[in-house]
């Protein structure tokens, strides 16, 4: 036995577990997730974002029906035409994703789940492998099972479509590879890292805050070598080129939608001051407030409520509080602080999170989530290290009992929200009343179907695989009351006495007004409107309205 050998014996290290052990550990996490994902899959109802950002322009192209491209930007090849993006800062990659997806299950709401589930699957794997390289074989389990019962992850990765967890896969991705690149300077783990960026880059435009995260502590990390007397890390000009070209590679659609659109830059320049949902960017620090108290909800799991109840782990913020408290207190005493590398990317993230040309909406954090398990893990890790003193087996025991609280707190929310789900199907633009519209409309229609209303046209389309296509006309200008244009974008309908048109209920109504302007413009023409049905969801709320115009009877 040699030296090293006998000083890690008698350190009283934690004990390698074999490489077959920890494959069958990761697979029996891995399987836990996709139990707990899998299960009734179908509900919630299929959200308008996941049929509009892949489902339907997967099903098009699949069945070979026209395809309607976001701002009509294709790329045409022989009779295909290839969507370039799915709006202005969501990129089509989820579209080609989901086709093969379609064609092994069919045109439906699980096959297309399965995307966004196995998507999820592999960001839990990668958080393994980051957890492993970066604390060891202990810091792997811990994240991956703290990820794998989280129910925000958990029911986020069953519809991932809806919160582009792509962005988290690709950063897992991009920080397992960087992480290998700085340890071991081989270009082609650069080369990797440029393209998971530029992937990422395409999938959602906000993935510019993993990289401004990344890029950020690179630079404190070169600061860092410069304070040690080391020399900084350096790129060869043509390592650095051909990263470069990888990063731009999967962003050459971004490109041409913007030559053919203007759509990106125009939204982003439109945005900058206050975004379209009224987000005043002046306002950082007010906007940054919210963002941080949006932590709490994202690690209780209480933001949930679509899915039939709010349930939370009312500890969860306070354990990882803890987890958070011992890294750092462990890091004061050993001088290392690579163990909380996933903080600070964190909340380099949130920093630039403030500013949005959408909304402050807490799903923008599916990109990050997998940072918070990632930290516990390492912290249990470096608990366990020699270094810690003779507090070890008292910091590690802290840190163990932390972590199978938290699990089991989480464990026991994810399944209360799947009690919830089984028996109210979700609610409101996740509702699986969705499927009942969807079943009526192809059954009685037998002429044009005219969306009043945001999250109705998508689903009902892909549902009925383009059976029923219904036409949104309420216009995304103004949510207030119809724009000008409205009038003349509806009359056409109204010459068919077969149009059907379909509504919210009021409290349901995103784009208000336009059933009020119908009923006017109807007036005007002699006619008057009238409910044809009703479609309920599972707790007998009404959600959808469907009229028809009618001359009234002659006396």
């Amino acid at each position: 036995m040699n030296r090293a050998m006998r000083q890690r014996v008698g350190s009283g290290a934690p004990r390698q577990p074999s490489g077959l052990s920890h494959v069958l550990l990761a697979v029996g996490i891995f399987v836990l997730f996709l139990f707990l994902g899998a299960y009734q899959l179908s509900l919630p109802g299929l959200h308008y974002d996941e049929a509009k950002e892949a489902g339907l322009n997967a099903m098009q192209l699949l069945t070979g029906r026209p395809v309607t491209a976001f701002r009509g930007a294709v790329v045409a090849l022989g009779p295909w035409r290839f969507p370039l993006m799915v709006q202005d800062y969501i990129g089509a990659l989820n579209v080609y994703l989901a086709v093969p997806f379609l064609a092994l299950g069919g045109v439906n709401v699980v096959a297309l789940r399965w995307l966004p589930l196995l998507t999820g699957g592999l960001t839990l794997l990668l958080a393994w492998r980051v957890a492993r390289l970066l604390g060891g074989p202990l810091a792997a389990p811990v994240a991956a099972l703290l990820l794998a019962v989280h129910p925000t992850f958990v029911f986020w990765s069953r519809q991932g479509i809806f919160v582009t967890n792509l962005t988290a896969l690709f950063l897992m991705a991009s920080l397992w590879t960087g992480l290998r690149w700085w340890r071991r300077r081989r270009p082609m783990d650069l080369y990797l890292t440029a393209l998971f960026w530029g992937l990422g880059l395409y999938a959602k435009l906000l993935f510019l805050w993993a990289i401004g995260a990344m890029v950020g502590v690179v630079l404190l990390s070169q600061v860092g070598r410069k304070l040690k007397g080391k020399p900084p890390v350096a790129l060869s000009p043509r390592v650095a080129c051909v990263a470069l070209l990888l990063f731009a590679l999967p962003l050459l659609p971004l490109l041409v939608f913007n030559v053919q659109t203007g759509g990106t830059l125009a939204s982003l320049l439109n945005n900058l001051e206050r975004s379209y949902y009224g987000v005043d960017n002046r306002a950082y620090l007010s906007n940054l407030i919210v963002r941080l108290g949006q932590v709490l909800p994202l690690l209780r799991g209480d933001h949930l409520w679509y899915l039939g109840g709010t349930f939370a782990n009312p500890w969860a913020p306070y354990l990882a509080a803890g987890i958070v408290l011992l890294g750092i207190g462990v890091g004061l005493r050993t001088r290392r602080w690579a163990h909380l590398l996933p903080v600070a990317l964190f909340f380099l993230i949130v920093a630039q999170s403030a500013f949005t040309v959408s909304d402050l909406f807490i799903t923008h954090y599916a990109l990050a989530l997998p940072l918070v398990p990632l930290t516990a893990g390492l912290v249990v890790e470096r608990v366990s290290h020699p270094e810690t003193g003779r507090m070890r087996g008292i910091l590690m025991a802290l840190a163990l009992l932390l972590v199978l609280l938290w699990v089991g707190g989480d464990l026991r929310t994810t399944l209360r929200y799947h009690q919830a789900l089984a028996r109210t199907g979700g609610h409101s633009a996740h509702s699986s009343a969705i499927y009942d519209l969807a079943a009526y409309l192809e059954e009685n229609t037998a002429g044009p179907v005219v969306a009043l209303d945001w999250g109705i046209s998508a689903p009902v389309e892909f549902l009925t695989a383009g059976r029923v296509a219904p036409q949104e006309v309420f216009g995304y200008e103004r949510l207030d009351e119809p724009d000008e244009g409205f009038p003349d974008r509806l009359r056409p309908f109204l010459e068919n006495p077969h149009t059907l048109y379909v509504a919210h209920t009021p409290e349901d109504t995103v784009f208000r007004g336009r059933v009020e302007a119908l009923e006017a413009l109807a007036a005007e023409r002699g006619s008057q409107m009238r409910e044809v049905a009703r479609i309920a969801e599972r707790s007998f709320r009404p959600l959808f309205l469907i009229y028809k115009l009618e001359k009234p009877a002659q006396p």
